[in-house]
């Protein structure tokens, strides 16, 4: 399993990169932005991280824009870990059967969501492309949020 990153929601994407890049010192190292999703992903490193975080290496602060105005409240503003995985289907395998539940199947074998004790989102990555969609996952609904 590897770290990959940790994303918090902001309201203010010029604000919220001064903050982290001009004061604290970090770096963009990525940005995204879907309009179909109406959303910008911008993923930023520390410095001493910047080299591997380009490589893919090293985990990154991962910060999502939502267009559409959104109150966050109840620490929704804090999205989730993310980590990539050998294989999801089997990991996901063992934690069901360990009693978590899977609360984003991983239906297009790459991407998965589930959720700690204390309530905590963590996603799941497939390592390199995607396995193959197969049941049980394929006709999974999801359950809960993430």
């Amino acid at each position: 399993m590897q770290y990959l990153h940790t994303m918090i929601r902001v309201s203010n994407l010029e604000q919220t990169l001064h903050f982290f890049c001009d004061l604290l010192g970090m770096i963009e190292i990525d940005r995204k932005s879907s309009e179909k999703g109406r959303f910008t992903l911008v993923f930023l490193a520390a410095p001493e991280d910047e080299a591997r975080a380009r490589e893919d290496k090293a985990p990154m602060l991962e910060l999502t824009y939502n267009w559409d105005p959104e109150e966050y409240s109840g620490g929704r503003n804090f999205g989730h870990l993310a980590f990539r995985v050998d294989d999801i289907y089997s990991l996901c395998e063992t934690l069901q059967a360990n009693g978590v539940t899977i609360n984003r199947p991983p239906r297009d074998g790459y991407m998965a969501f589930i959720r700690t004790p204390d309530n905590v989102s963590i996603e799941l990555l497939q390592k390199g492309d995607a396995l193959a969609p197969k049941e049980p996952w394929l006709s999974m609904e999801n359950t809960g949020t993430w």
